[in-house]
């Protein structure tokens, strides 16, 4: 079975995040996704230090699906350069990594 991982995206509104985790689930890049805020986030950008509030998505899929999934996030996104960080799940219970694997999966 192919490693699952989540991959972690934030954008600045809670519409948006919606907008990125139904089309990954409905796209089937994605077994679910969930939206976690608001979050402070603090970060360099374009030569000053920044701070705003921002909404996390935090989507389960497979390793076989990361590119489709990145791309997905990168085309739908609004950000100059979003954040997208996968992380591999290292140990979890086999009927949700196997319900992760099966609605993630590409259809025929």
């Amino acid at each position: 079975m192919t490693r699952a991982l989540t991959v972690l995206t934030t954008t600045d509104s809670a519409a948006k995040a919606e907008e990125l985790a139904r089309g990954a689930v409905e796209a089937r890049l994605a077994a679910c996704a969930q939206i976690s805020a608001p979050v402070t986030s603090v970060y360099h950008w374009r030569n000053a230090i920044e701070t705003s509030e921002e909404w996390q998505v935090l989507l389960k899929t497979t390793e076989d699906r990361y590119e489709a999934l990145e791309a997905h996030l990168l085309a739908h996104h609004d950000y100059d350069t979003p954040e997208i960080i996968a992380t591999p799940v290292v140990r979890g219970s086999a009927g949700y990594l196997a319900w992760i694997a099966a609605e993630s999966a590409e259809q025929a």
